[in-house]
């Protein structure tokens, strides 16, 4: 299979317009014949532009009196135990091999197609601070020479220095389903529930209510599958009920003591068992990992029989050596025009569309760029860094929060980018913007030589305007406190 196939007028179309949308952007076009086919068979120069020859075109909202410009690190590793699948839990809830291109995993240690919250929360994590977020995006691979020259026809052998991943098998496929079917308890996120302004001296007993309250959830959790649904209100809706709102009396009382105006928590009190045999459908919160809502594009499972990547991590399309990342830096930043508020806990968030050249550009975002040169960012464009500097993706993902819902039937209107001057519409509250940056070491000739690129949808033929990023967050509802009272505050911190 050629490594470059035939390119469409709908990515060149898409291409162009995407171009005018980053102000300065680099003065460069593709270049192709006159039918829309790429010139080489190889590697597609063309998509590649030297990073000095863009002019400066990052442009950042100008701080308020009152901005936010504290940080929140996360230290969850490169991906050192080699977790990668080519699924999507949040954008193909559920189907095997729905993104048809491999993806890089730190974070939460069980990331699959059949991840839903309960599975999350019981999984471990790379992250040093215990932090179970799932954090994911495409890799970029090297082809090497006789690849670009031939156009692919011999896939590449190597998958990096990364252990291929583990295969899932019928039966753990088959008990990942079960999971995901079964009843399970939902309750209210609290720390979202917080103002932003805790006092300090209320912070030390709200952590602890936080983790208190998790605890009593995470207990009800687990005897949900043992109870009969006729039963549930007594055994495990009731009591849960009774201990969460003694527990937010509590957390209600530390405001008081300080003399502020305490939060009305209480309801957060009650939770709900979704249980779809039952016909009982838990929190009204946007129904997370709903089956029927396909944001990047397949809406079947026709993928379902092809799901397993060989043991080079090698797909359909996309062939190379998978590019560990040099840096991973996984950083929680404020509001330029104010105070933040947590995010709840299983929020999902996408940055970026993966199928942006057949959908057009209005999802996609400008994400490559250099080391030393983070004031110029390319979106449909690969950069070609001089001596010293490393190739660069920086993610920065919505921000602004709908006050709700965890998801929506898109992926996309629960949460939102702010406008030009980091606003959020009205109706909607700045949450902490996570900001991914991921830092390459690829060789100099290979930048050169038009080698190195991101996985793709095999129709998207590996166009950089593709690049995208997941995120969900699985945060105890204590570092998520810890994390916002650090963003508000000023501080910088790292975990």
């Amino acid at each position: 299979m050629a490594f470059h196939r035939r390119k469409s007028t709908i990515w060149l179309t898409a291409a162009a317009a995407a171009m005018a949308l980053v102000a300065g952007g680099a003065a460069v076009v593709a270049i192709s014949s006159s039918d829309g086919a790429a010139l080489a068979d190889g590697a597609d120069k063309s998509l590649f532009v030297d990073i000095t020859k863009v002019k400066p075109n990052v442009k950042k909202p100008r701080p308020e009196n009152d901005a936010t410009t504290g940080t929140f690190t996360v230290d969850c590793g490169r991906n050192e135990n080699g977790h990668f699948n080519p699924d999507n839990f949040i954008a193909q809830p559920g189907v095997r091999n729905g993104a048809q291109h491999l993806h890089d995993y730190v974070g939460n240690l069980s990331t699959n197609a059949d991840s839903n919250n309960q599975s999350l929360q019981a999984a471990g994590t790379t992250c040093k601070n215990g932090d179970k977020s799932a954090y994911f995006w495409p890799v970029v691979r090297i082809i090497d020479e006789e690849e670009a020259a031939e156009g692919g026809e011999e896939a590449g052998q190597e998958a990096g220095e990364q252990a291929p991943p583990k295969k899932d098998d019928k039966a753990q496929q088959d008990k990942d389903k079960a999971a995901k079917a079964a009843p399970q308890l939902e309750c209210p996120d609290v720390a979202s529930l917080l103002p932003e302004d805790v006092p300090e001296g209320a912070q030390a007993e709200i952590e602890k209510e936080l983790e208190n309250i998790e605890k009593v959830t995470e207990e009800a959790e687990k005897k949900v599958a043992a109870t009969k649904a006729q039963d549930r209100d007594n055994v495990i809706v009731g009591p849960t009920r009774e201990k969460r709102a003694a527990i937010l009396n509590r957390m209600m009382l530390a405001f008081s003591r300080q003399g502020q105006q305490a939060p009305d928590l209480n309801p957060a009190a009650a939770c709900a068992v979704e249980d779809k045999a039952q016909g009982e459908e838990g929190l009204d919160n946007g129904d997370a990992n709903s089956d029927a809502a396909q944001a990047e594009g397949t809406e079947n499972k026709q993928n379902q029989d092809n799901a397993e990547e060989n043991a080079e991590n090698e797909l359909e399309g996309n062939e190379g050596e998978i590019q560990r990342p040099a840096v991973v830096d996984l950083t929680f930043r404020g509001s330029p025009t104010g105070k933040v508020v947590a995010m709840p806990k299983f929020l999902r968030v996408l940055y970026g569309d993966a199928k942006a050249g057949q959908n057009g550009p209005k999802n996609a975002k400008a994400s490559w760029t250099c080391t030393g040169f983070e004031d110029k960012v390319l979106m449909d464009k690969y950069p070609i860094c001089p001596q010293n500097s490393k190739v660069k993706r920086v993610h920065d993902f919505p921000s602004c929060w709908d006050g709700k819902n965890i998801d929506s039937a898109n992926h996309r209107d629960h949460i939102v980018f702010p406008d030009q001057n980091g606003k959020c519409k009205r109706g909607f509250k700045a949450v902490p913007q996570l900001r991914i940056s991921l830092t390459y070491n690829i060789p100099l000739e290979v930048q050169q030589d038009g080698r190195y690129l991101v996985d793709s949808f095999p129709e998207e033929e590996h166009n950089p305007l593709t690049d995208h990023d997941d995120f969900a967050n699985v945060m105890s509802q204590k570092i998520m406190n810890r994390l916002v009272n650090c963003v508000n505050s000023g501080k910088k911190c790292r975990e």
